[in-house]
């Protein structure tokens, strides 16, 4: 799923609202509805650009493991599975 705004830019809608921008005008400007604010505020406020993308680094890699994670169980169910039949 392809984003409209990067994590740098969404960081950049904050620093301006924390500079004193009104947040309706500041959605108005960039084209945003105030609930995806706030959403990006709770997820992205007091990080800076570096953080952010760290963050979406370990999400990824969290998500990979998992997947990980859910393949091996499916592979040990079927294991043992097999075995119960076999006897």
């Amino acid at each position: 799923m392809k984003k409209r705004f990067t994590e740098e830019q969404i960081i950049g809608f904050l620093r301006e609202a924390e500079a004193g921008m009104p947040v309706a005008q500041l959605c108005r400007k960039y084209a945003f509805s105030e609930a995806s604010y706030y959403l990006w505020r709770n997820k992205f406020g007091g990080m800076n650009v570096s953080e952010a993308k760290r963050l979406k680094e370990l999400e990824t890699e969290n998500a990979r493991l998992k997947k990980l994670l859910a393949e091996t169980m499916l592979e040990n169910e079927i294991a043992k599975e097999a075995l119960r039949k076999k006897w």
